[in-house]
């Protein structure tokens, strides 16, 4: 059997070298423009751009100000409380509905079931311009405009598309017979799906959970339309001040945001990692 001359493999792992190379470069000027907001937040000048004593690595040109500024603010303090509690309302509502959705849509039985799931992920797909001009027109019969129970629904309906997508590729492996095994040894339906359903789900749910908080937390068009004075949120706080009065505390909000963004990276790649963990261990079984 004739074997390649070596330069073959030798084209090939430079190749493969050069891929990498490649990618990440464009994973680098991706990123750098989000990662150069955090040494900027430590600057002891009101200023937008890296000073002298930055580059020179002064410890007299890097201050903690802006982000002392952010606890002393009032208007910072009442968006951070804002965003977390919409936030997390619009989240428990989104991640019930969205996965009972999921559950259901999953039946291949279920009537209509393509048009239902193209109704409830049309949030994802249609512009938000559109969807914000809808829902304040539709709020403004109902005096939900300018309201935290607004705000609320209208956070919900934009992560319920998050958790059917990640609950349905989670169910999208589930041996129903087991289901049907759970109802034939004389358990309830609630008892089987919370004792044989939810298991296998529950990664996903997170995931889900996780990602509606992520849409509802960095969302601000709706915001614009539907908020009032007492409903401003983080990103609007933003908006405000970079039309208003440029302050360097944006910046520092800006780098929180970041870290927070890493940590729910982390944490959807430790559930995906489980996600599969745990179905292999079911295809094992």
């Amino acid at each position: 059997m004739k074997t390649r001359p070596s330069y073959y493999s030798w084209r090939h792992k430079a190749g493969v070298y050069a891929l990498k190379l490649a990618a990440w470069a464009v994973l680098f000027f991706l990123i750098l423009p989000v990662l150069i907001v955090i040494p900027l937040s430590f600057n002891a000048e009101p200023f937008f751009s890296f000073t002298r004593g930055m580059m020179q690595l002064d410890p007299n040109a890097y201050s903690l100000e802006w982000y002392r500024s952010i606890l002393d603010s009032p208007k910072w303090l009442l968006a951070i409380r804002n965003s977390f509690f919409i936030g997390l309302c619009a989240t428990l509502i989104a991640t019930t509905l969205g996965t009972l959705a999921a559950v259901g849509l999953a039946n291949a039985n279920m009537p209509f079931r393509r048009a239902i799931t193209a109704l409830l992920l049309a949030p994802m797909i249609v512009p938000l311009i559109i969807v914000a001009a809808g829902m304040f027109f539709f709020y403004a019969r109902f005096d939900l405009v300018g309201s935290f129970t607004g705000i609320i629904i209208a956070h919900a309906a934009l992560g319920i598309p998050f958790v059917i997508i990640t609950v349905t590729a989670t169910l999208s492996g589930f041996d129903r017979s087991l289901y049907q095994a759970g109802l034939s040894l004389g358990a309830s339906p609630l008892k089987v799906f919370s004792s044989v359903v939810v298991p296998v789900i529950r990664p996903g749910v997170i995931s889900g959970a996780l990602f509606a908080f992520a849409t509802s937390f960095d969302e601000i068009v709706l915001v614009l339309f539907l908020a009032g004075p007492e409903q401003v949120t983080i990103p609007r706080q933003m908006y405000s001040g970079l039309r208003e009065q440029i302050n360097p505390s944006i910046l520092a909000i800006a780098s929180l945001l970041i870290l927070m963004s890493i940590a729910l990276l982390g944490a959807l790649e430790l559930l995906q990692r489980r996600g599969e963990k745990v179905r292999a261990q079911g295809n094992g079984a």
